[in-house]
């Protein structure tokens, strides 16, 4: 790695835990479930059984990895350290590319729900500004917010099922609808494609692995307890949606929670869901912007970016000019694109991300070795499987632009062997 300052280690297991609960529990519940209802019917249900066994398997070898190279870059680092410099730079391409789409439209979610009608774009890009003002002032901030925010968006989760059990009438025998394989294996694990989308956060917490005190017990400890916390909690939001809706209605419906609430004689509740969507949003934009400035640094540190990324701040400790610039990247596309199919095109990049993970994890031999290389195998065969199942719009999108970050770095080790 290249000889450049060390980020500062201020992080706990609780505030690494805090950091993956928000990048997972974000926005993704209140969204997530409505393509994937279209994709599987009630077999959403499986199909979230199958993106959380994936996720564990990618959970044990960022874990594994993290406590092996405790410094910032995530899979990128990992796949340059175990596989070669190209294996890392599919790695961290597949994390920008794929969490910067994601963070633009976490920003829009959260104007979606606050923001008066015309006002959206503006108010979003002002969250992308206020959110990377805090990360840009320590990662402690970064970590006193996202308990702030965590712990709100579980009191609004638990109102809201509360008041969905208590109020709409809720019949169990919806959730069998019309057979949990009415749509087929290849629509459930489409949905457990999209469904993964939910469960990615926790690569924040191994992006985070140069800030965090004794990295080789805390990260491996706070993915998984974040993970199983994440699990717990929407399988409790999908089977209280199927309960109360049914398949069908979800999978046309933008906003299910916010109908099942409204549905019954609990529309008190509604504004619960409006402010709990907002502040999830808010948690998910918070961990991706400070994710995605540590991978940057650790990109920008090989020349994988422009090297200048690889600055950090004397007095905060960060990398403030990586993080200036995912929110400034973010802010353009919010300005700019159409954010449909923002769920599969992050599913894309971070599967391809995982894919890397697990191929590294693979490689390591004892005393690095925590868990069985079966798991390596099984995350690394089903990031494929799931990849090459989401939408063709998403596996399309995905593949052209790794196409050009591959080009353009034939380019650039091109020029640099000409200078020699």
């Amino acid at each position: 790695m290249s000889e450049t300052p060390a980020l500062a280690r201020r992080l706990g297991t609780t505030d690494a835990v805090m950091i993956g609960l928000g990048s997972m529990i974000g926005a993704g519940v209140f969204a997530a479930f409505t393509p994937a209802a279209a994709a599987a019917g009630s077999g959403l249900l499986i199909g979230l059984l199958v993106a959380a066994f994936v996720a564990f398997c990618n959970a044990s070898s960022s874990a594994q990895l993290a406590a092996a190279y405790p410094a910032s870059g995530g899979s990128y680092l990992y796949g340059r350290e175990r596989l070669g410099p190209w294996a890392g730079f599919l790695a961290g391409w597949g994390f920008v590319i794929g969490k910067t789409a994601s963070a633009a439209a976490m920003a829009m979610t959260f104007a979606a729900y606050v923001a008066p009608p015309g006002w959206e774009r503006p108010v979003a890009i002002l969250a992308v500004i206020a959110l990377a003002a805090v990360n840009y002032h320590g990662i402690t901030r970064t970590a006193r917010l996202s308990r702030i925010l965590m712990v709100l968006v579980l009191t609004a989760l638990a109102v809201i099922i509360a008041a969905c059990w208590a109020g709409s009438s809720p019949d169990l025998g919806r959730i069998a609808g019309d057979g949990l394989l009415a749509h087929g294996w290849y629509g459930v694990l489409q949905s457990a494609g999209l469904l993964f989308f939910a469960f990615a956060g926790y690569a924040r917490i191994a992006t985070l692995s140069e800030e965090v005190r004794d990295p080789r017990r805390t990260i491996p400890r706070a993915i998984l307890i974040s993970l199983t916390l994440t699990a717990v909690v929407y399988a409790v939001v999908a089977v209280t949606l199927l309960a109360t809706l049914g398949a069908t209605a979800i999978a046309t419906d933008p906003a299910p929670l916010a109908t099942a609430v409204s549905s019954g004689c609990a529309a008190w509740a509604s504004p619960v869901v409006r402010a709990g969507a907002a502040v999830a949003a808010l948690g998910a934009l918070l961990a991706l912007i400070a994710g995605l400035g540590r991978t940057g640094l650790a990109m920008a540190r090989e020349h994988d970016l422009p090297h200048g990324l690889a600055a950090i701040h004397p007095r905060y400790q960060v990398p403030h000019r990586a993080e200036v610039a995912v929110a400034v990247a973010v802010c353009l596309i919010i300005a700019v694109a159409d954010l449909r199919g923002a769920i599969g095109f992050s599913s894309f990049g971070v599967l391809i991300y995982y894919l890397v993970a697990n191929l590294a994890a693979f490689t390591q031999q004892a005393p690095d070795r925590r868990y069985p290389r079966v798991f390596q195998v099984l995350g690394a065969v089903a990031c494929v499987g799931l990849a090459v199942t989401l939408p063709l719009q998403s596996v399309v999108a995905g593949t052209a632009v790794f196409a050009v970050g591959i080009l353009v770095r034939f380019i650039r080790l091109a020029r640099a062997a000409r200078r020699r």
